[in-house]
């Protein structure tokens, strides 16, 4: 079943407010609520919760709160925070798929997956709850909800599922997938030879020209190269923690992998106007799902994502920039997956004009 909802954007506007509520902890105990929230919510620093203190704001065991009191452990917090304006987003096109379970859209670029970082309305998650409670999509079977994630500048496949244990099962695959155990590493996106036991995931991405001694410069057109770069959470100035490129002795270091094939060298004759001259293009196959896995994994092979604020060469991430901030080119294109009767669903979503390949049909 294929539904087709409005096209367009969605206007910039003030949503409703929301409410946010903490519980706290005995390590908690004795701080000040301004301090407690300045600790949590590191958006804004005492001087401003005091503020929302005495505009009436905050609540403490039901409650309100005019200024500071010392906390004490099991209090609980509530925030309500007064209505903002979301910035204008794209609308969310009618799904590439629906088997009555699982649901996958081509979310588009600038979308939201999930409330956070200032959005709350202006999501994937709310647009399908309101086209589900119009009739536009199927709610019988429960409400479709993200199985994963992607970045809101992340174009393309987005799964979702109504049964929470078709939910469970398929967030499992997409973390920790098989599918390079029997793969050639230079044909990353062949599914021949993939295990059915796993699932495969392929990108598309534009990057910068790799820097010297990137092991990227000695590819050549359709070749592969395996990254397995550890990604682990480093200290960040504006979030405290962001996952970034990880030496092998980290102890929040995560196994990564990712395989990288190249279809354009920058500065080819082939560029198109719609594709910048410099940019490299590549197709990435993920074998696990960790955060911003490609952006990290390029910009640790010498090569960012074109565009990319946050990951610089080498894979670290700069102090001023949070992950939220988009200019890069990255795009969801296919997924395989096994599916419960021992067969295999593959998934495509159209590639966007700037990452298609002169060999693309």
């Amino acid at each position: 079943m294929t539904v087709q909802l409005e096209p367009g954007w969605l206007p910039a506007g003030l949503n409703g407010g929301h409410t946010y509520r903490d519980r706290v902890s005995a390590e908690a105990a004795g701080l000040a609520v301004s301090a407690f929230y300045a600790a949590g919510y590191r958006h804004s620093d005492q001087d401003l919760w005091r503020q929302r203190l005495a505009a009436g704001e905050i609540r403490r065991n039901g409650q309100q709160l005019l200024a500071d009191v010392a906390l004490a452990a099991g209090d609980r917090l509530s925030w309500h925070r007064p209505p903002w304006h979301e910035p204008a987003v794209p609308a969310l096109p009618g799904p590439l798929f629906d088997d009555g379970d699982l649901v996958a859209f081509n979310k588009p670029r600038g979308l939201p997956v999930l409330p956070a970082g200032g959005f709350l309305e202006h999501t994937l998650l709310r647009q399908i709850e309101r086209h589900v409670a119009a009739g536009d999509l199927d709610g019988s079977a429960g409400l479709p909800r993200p199985v994963h994630r992607l970045g809101r500048f992340t174009s393309g496949l987005l799964l979702c599922a109504r049964r929470p244990a078709t939910r469970a099962w398929l967030s499992a695959l997409l973390r920790e997938s098989t599918a390079t155990a029997d793969c050639d590493p230079s044909s990353p996106c062949s599914s021949s030879g993939t295990s059915s036991a796993g699932c495969r995931k392929t990108y598309r991405a534009l990057l910068q020209p790799p820097a010297p001694g990137s092991p990227l410069l000695a590819l050549q057109p359709g070749a592969g190269l395996e990254l397995t770069t550890p990604i682990g959470r480093l200290p960040h100035g504006l979030l405290g923690q962001v996952w970034a490129a990880a030496g092998p002795q980290d102890p929040t270091a995560l196994p990564a992998g990712s395989t990288v094939r190249l279809l354009r060298r920058g500065g080819e004759s082939l560029a198109r106007d719609d594709q910048p001259a410099e940019a490299w293009l590549v197709e990435v196959a993920i074998a696990t799902g960790r955060p911003h896995q490609i952006r990290i994994h390029a910009a640790a092979a010498g090569a960012p994502l074109l565009g990319d604020p946050l990951y610089r060469s080498g894979g670290m991430a700069r102090a001023a920039v949070l992950p939220g901030e988009g200019g890069y080119r990255l795009h969801a294109h296919r997924l395989r997956l096994p599916t419960f009767d021992g067969g295999v669903l593959e998934l495509e979503a159209p590639l966007p004009a700037d990452l298609r390949a002169p060999t693309d049909a």
